[in-house]
């Protein structure tokens, strides 16, 4: 049974709120397609970030055909079939700055197990385990997996930032550093009853996008979608998006415009509306007008494929 990846929340959002009461990990954020490796029916399985994968459809960038008879997995399996593998299969996407040797490789960021049963109604299907327990599994059957950068004890905002800067894992060297972190305080369940990941994402950090646009110039109180706009589809959003469509399709062709700007508006209303909901206080949206300045906005950011 393919079972879909947790989404992982920005933080400061409702979703992680306390997150950083505790310990944290502190792992590095790549910029790959999502992907999943299981054992079902006496034979390993392969998911993508929305769906169970197979040879003869999209397969994802080549990541089933690829580690379908890689040994490490088909050992792992054999030793431990009801783990399942979570993890970031690293072909280029908005991030083109990795090492050589890194691409096309699976790297592990979660293990976990089916539960039997739900402690909460909203409660995840998926049982994460601790980092320091699977590290040694993955280093017994070689298998590819990321290490956190640091170990944060109530952590603010401020010190989860300084750790983006060191994440250059996979990075060539002088070539900045990576996507983001991703925050896992493995005691936490959010208010919701849900154990939740948070994620800080480089490229959207509000004091550089001061640096990039200049000092804002305020001529009036912005509306609710011009909000939106600035703080949830942001330029890093509109790439990713076009990245894993260019994934997806094995390459780009510009009958797929209409589709890039009716999926950039589709992810901000479905991925990003219970946040929006969360920050703006039930705000009242005009999504027409929204999805007008999703189009304008998308054409500005990938001006050459227009």
């Amino acid at each position: 049974m393919f079972i879909k990846y947790q989404h992982v929340e920005r933080f400061g959002t409702n979703e992680v709120e306390g997150v950083s009461d505790d310990e944290c990990y502190v792992f590095p954020k790549i910029d790959g397609t999502n992907g999943s490796i299981w054992f079902e029916d006496g034979e390993i399985q392969f998911g993508s970030r929305r769906k169970h994968l197979n040879l003869e459809e999209k397969d994802n960038a080549g990541f089933m055909r690829d580690n379908k008879e890689m040994e490490c997995f088909i050992e792992f399996f054999k030793e431990y079939p009801g783990l399942r593998l979570y993890g970031e299969w690293l072909v280029p996407h908005s991030l083109k700055t990795y090492k050589e040797d890194a691409w096309r490789k699976f790297y592990v960021f979660d293990v976990c197990w089916v539960k039997e049963e739900l402690q909460h109604p909203s409660d995840s299907l998926l049982g994460y385990m601790h980092y320091e327990d699977y590290q040694p599994k993955m280093e017994e059957f070689g298998i590819e997996y990321i290490p956190p950068i640091s170990i944060v004890k109530n952590g603010s905002y401020d010190k989860f930032v300084e750790q983006t800067k060191k994440n250059n894992f996979l990075i060539e060297d002088g070539n900045g550093i990576g996507e983001g972190i991703v925050i896992k305080n493995y005691n936490f369940v959010n208010k919701y009853g849900r154990q939740t990941w948070a994620k800080i994402v480089t490229s959207e950090f509000k004091e550089k996008h001061t640096k990039e646009m200049g000092t804002p110039v305020i001529t009036g109180e912005l509306q609710v979608e011009d909000r939106i706009m600035d703080d949830f589809c942001t330029e890093a959003f509109i790439e990713k998006t076009y990245a894993k469509m260019v994934v997806e399709n094995n390459g780009w062709s510009t009958k797929m415009i209409p589709q890039l700007l009716g999926r950039v508006f589709n992810e901000l209303a479905t991925e990003e509306i219970w946040n929006i909901i969360k920050k703006y206080k039930f705000p009242r949206i005009d999504f027409r007008r929204l999805n007008k300045m999703v189009i304008l906005k998308v054409k500005k950011v990938k001006e050459e494929l227009f």
